[in-house]
């Protein structure tokens, strides 16, 4: 493959990641940029202040730039959307009261220790760095969240108290900090300096546990909707397009019924005629080769049905580079209950992985429930989706390979490429399909819940009719997510406290699907033979665009 000559516009971009990696080292870590693992964000109001200055001036540097060529046009549209949609948070101070269950400073601060190398000495030195610098992190965002406090904007109580107990936990002498660094095999200098720095990020989640707990909690709402000026600004965030949310909400009620169906057809092939999908469940859960017991199991079972995906799919639907070929499962040290992937490193030596948080009180995992999450986690989705940006270092700059990311494109990928696996024979067997629609009709069910409460739409009779609450919406989840009560409250809590993401991951799929039929349907115009796997190809070679981006990137 030529190699694209580096346009003034790529430049810019260039820059901008570079100074993004400085401002948020661990956004850098995330993004596999080396370099700044040994420092930590500032998350004062300060920091952020930096890192939407930032996003200024870039805007601003891209103002009288002239694409050289297709791919400068795609940069500028999309750096536009993204860097503009940051400043619109910024300015609405929505990172300053950023307080959830699942995706906010909370759990950030300690998941970044995930994404380390720990295999030298150095690499631990930059972890002890990080670590001695995690107290100032919290004290920041404790700033930030006074600062938003005084404005009136605090997170509904109900996540303020998530967050307490998850604080609380990460203080506690056994907690994460402990058991990590008691792995290292390092000197003994740098083992004390490990030690103390461990002991300094369980009193700094401690001092932050109390301040969430005797001064937050007061001020926060007992209201969990977060009202439709600020849905609708989170829904293009995280979708990168505008949708009608009242037409998405109808439609997401007409998806779940048209999911339930299909469900309900599959579960008469997996337990005979008449059977509800309660009976194919159960009679699914005894099958003891569709079992697994404690997560060594698991993690050998993600393994080997992710290198058998990637065997099978490489050359005859997919053309999967190289460094692709080898994607890692682990069992989280987390146990929330999350599943999901982390990316390789710009220069690929840290690994692509799937991750798999498993919640102290499951020891039994089913293979019919889970081998569509490791298509959606694997290859054909995130593992292909986020790689192969990475790997496309010749044909695209490093804010579209690394840090270009919009949810609706990524999760919206995922949950189509576990139907396409489907389409493509990989669960024909009726217990694998009726785990997938499983999937499905969590997806839509989601997006009726999150629609529903946050914005305060009318809720059908069969749930309690009226106005969505968080309430209602936990008798619609229980009756649409055949899964651990755990769970089921984990994301639960999660969707009242990180209002439009959950709903992007249905509603990409939509819109993923909507540009395929309509590249189908040009090609079938122009007489030429509609080829799924050149618009796969395409698609997925222009990374992880808005979505109102990759539609353009597509057909033009």
């Amino acid at each position: 493959m030529t190699t694209r000559e580096q346009t003034p516009i790529d430049a810019v971009a260039e820059a901008y990641v570079d100074t993004y990696a400085r401002l948020d080292p661990i956004a850098a870590t995330e993004m596999g940029v080396a370099g700044h693992d040994a420092e930590m964000t500032d998350l004062s109001p300060a920091g952020h202040h930096a890192r939407a200055d930032a996003a200024r001036s870039t805007l601003l540097a891209l103002e009288g730039l002239v694409p050289a060529d297709a791919t400068d046009e795609l940069t500028l549209a999309a750096m536009r959307e993204r860097l503009g949609l940051e400043l619109e948070l910024h300015a609405a101070g929505e990172n300053l009261r950023d307080l959830n269950n699942i995706a906010s400073p909370v759990q950030g601060l300690r998941d970044v220790f995930d994404l380390m190398a720990t295999d030298s000495e150095s690499d631990w030195a930059a972890v002890s760095s990080r670590l001695q610098q995690l107290p100032g992190a919290v004290e920041g965002y404790v700033e930030s969240l006074r600062l938003a406090a005084s404005r009136g904007q605090v997170a509904a109580v109900r996540q303020v108290h998530e967050a307490v107990q998850q604080a609380q936990e990460l203080a506690e002498a056994d907690s994460f900090f402990t058991s990590f660094v008691g792995g290292a095999q390092v000197g003994d200098a740098l083992r004390a300096d490990l030690e103390r720095g461990a002991a300094a990020s369980r009193e700094a989640y401690g001092r932050l546990a109390e301040f969430l707990r005797d001064e937050l909690a007061a001020q926060a709402p007992e209201q969990d909707a977060a009202g439709r000026e600020r849905y609708a600004l989170w829904s293009r965030a995280f979708l990168g397009a505008a949708v009608d949310l009242d037409e998405t909400y109808a439609w997401g009620l007409e998806e779940l019924a048209r999911v339930v169906a299909e469900q309900e057809a599959v579960a008469g092939q997996v337990a005979g005629p008449g059977a509800t999908v309660q009976d194919a469940v159960a009679l699914l859960d005894q099958d003891p080769s569709r079992r697994l017991e404690g997560t060594e199991a698991l993690q050998r079972w993600m393994q080997e049905t992710s290198d058998a995906a990637i065997a099978a799919l490489d050359g005859a639907h997919f053309d999967i580079p190289e460094p692709l070929k080898t994607l890692e499962c682990r069992i989280a040290p987390t146990q929330n209950g999350g599943i999901y992937y982390t990316g390789p490193s710009d220069d690929l030596t840290r690994p692509g992985r799937m991750w798999w948080s498993v919640p102290p009180d499951v020891t039994t995992f089913n293979t019919w429930r889970e081998k569509t999450t490791v298509y959606h986690e694997g290859v054909p989705g995130h593992h292909l989706q986020v790689g192969q940006a990475v790997c496309a270092r010749d044909t695209l700059n490093s804010w579209r390979r690394l840090a270009c990311w919009t949810s609706g494109y990524g999760e919206g990928w995922a949950l189509y490429a576990e139907r396409l696996m489907a389409d493509l024979g990989f669960l024909d067997d009726p217990g694998d399909r009726l785990g997938m629609l499983d999937g499905q009709r969590m997806r839509a069910a989601r997006v009726v819940f999150d629609l529903g409460v946050h914005l305060g739409l009318p809720a059908p009779e069969r749930w309690g009719g009226g106005t969505w609450d968080a309430d209602k919406g936990w008798e619609l989840l229980r009756s649409n997510i055949n899964m651990p009560e755990s769970f089921i409250r984990f994301e639960w809590n999660r969707y009242l406290g990180w209002p439009g993401q959950a709903p992007s991951y249905k509603v990409g799929q939509r819109l993923w699907e909507q540009v395929r039929d309509e590249y189908v349907a040009t090609a079938r115009e122009r007489g030429d033979e509609a080829d799924l796997r050149a618009f796969h190809a395409k698609a997925l070679g222009v990374g992880a665009l808005p979505l109102e981006v990759l539609r353009t990137a597509v057909l033009g």
